[in-house]
């Protein structure tokens, strides 16, 4: 078996190199309004999760066993208040080595990786509904980050041109 000559070039495709206008661009994931909304749901669901209990639909409110009775309701609800915090604490950034955003689990994707990109919006309503940032990789991998912040916005609708006129060479 013969080896290359290490005048040989390599065969390999350029990484995509992207560097945001001011790095890093980081801001909420989520927009205040649908934090506020989510609060108010988990707030409104526990207030009838105790309503419930008081009207005895799980047993004797006295006793402990209605709250046995009431636990997968209970944990329920335990779910929904780490879910809405999580929306409140939730944030994405960009710097120069990737997309990366906080949440219940940690989302990173380098630059390097991406094959497609993709932001997804409902024009006029950013203040619910927050855009969301489809990116694939070339093996396939996808990620889905939320992107409130305007500035964000801007920089991956930038991200998503330089990505689609550097895959068209």
């Amino acid at each position: 078996m013969t080896q290359p000559s290490p005048e040989a070039p390599a065969l390999s495709i350029a990484p995509f190199v992207f560097k945001p206008t001011l790095s890093p661009v980081e801001g909420a994931a989520f927009s205040h309004t649908f934090q506020l909304l989510t609060g108010l749901m988990v707030l409104g669901l526990g207030a009838w999760l105790w309503a419930l209990w008081q009207q005895g639909k799980f047993g004797d409110p006295d006793q402990w066993e209605s709250a046995r009775t009431a636990g997968w309701f209970i944990l329920g609800w335990g779910l929904l208040i780490w879910t809405a915090w999580q929306v409140r604490l939730s944030r994405t950034r960009m710097d120069e080595k990737g997309l990366f955003q906080s949440w219940i689990w940690n989302k990173h994707m380098p630059y390097e990786q991406l094959a497609y990109t993709q932001l997804i919006r409902i024009k006029g309503l950013e203040w619910l509904i927050a855009p969301r940032f489809y990116v694939r990789t070339l093996a396939g991998k996808f990620a889905v980050f939320y992107i409130a912040d305007p500035a964000l916005q801007r920089e991956c609708a930038r991200l998503a041109s330089e990505l689609e006129a550097f895959r068209r060479l």
